[in-house]
């Protein structure tokens, strides 16, 4: 394999813009604390609040960034691509197999207070990437014992 120059300079194919929104989940020690962290940072207040949950929406920098309360086991819970249609995660779920990892199937669920449908994949360095549309909201976290979700039966 020849030497890299550094960056990578080619444009973002057309059939790539799929990914439309990147997806960071953070487990947090205190969520107060670190919503006020947040909101100052990105220079608006979460888009959905929860007492254990709080989610921004995005534009600029064009992200969904979620935060829960887990004050025992803080830092990155996963990172995603969160498709804007069904025919968008068809092809991001076509990326997921050419990554030649191990998928695993949830299909659909309801966690982080949506209903969505979801497919998983974990990255040589064992970081968890998750491939997700999102069609409705839910009143609860997540339904009990979810991939997603391990925790849903504590928080309903």
């Amino acid at each position: 394999m020849a030497p890299s120059s550094g960056c990578n300079k080619n444009k973002t194919p057309e059939k790539d813009k799929a990914m439309k929104r990147f997806h960071v989940n953070v487990r947090v020690k205190n969520l107060e604390e670190s919503t006020a962290f947040y909101t100052a940072l990105f220079g608006t207040g979460p888009t959905v609040l929860k007492p254990d949950y709080a989610k921004w929406m995005l534009e600029d920098p064009r992200v969904n960034f979620a935060i829960s309360h887990h004050p025992e086991n803080a830092g990155i819970e996963h990172l995603g691509i969160q498709a804007e249609s069904e025919e968008e995660l068809g092809e991001v779920y076509g990326r997921l197999k050419k990554a030649k990892g191990a998928i695993r199937e949830e299909g659909k669920c309801t966690c982080c207070y949506a209903k969505s449908e979801k497919s998983w994949i974990t990255d040589p360095q064992g970081v968890d990437w998750e491939a997700f549309y999102t069609f409705g909201e839910s009143t609860v976290y997540g339904e009990p014992a979810t991939k997603c979700c391990p925790e849903a039966a504590d928080a309903i």
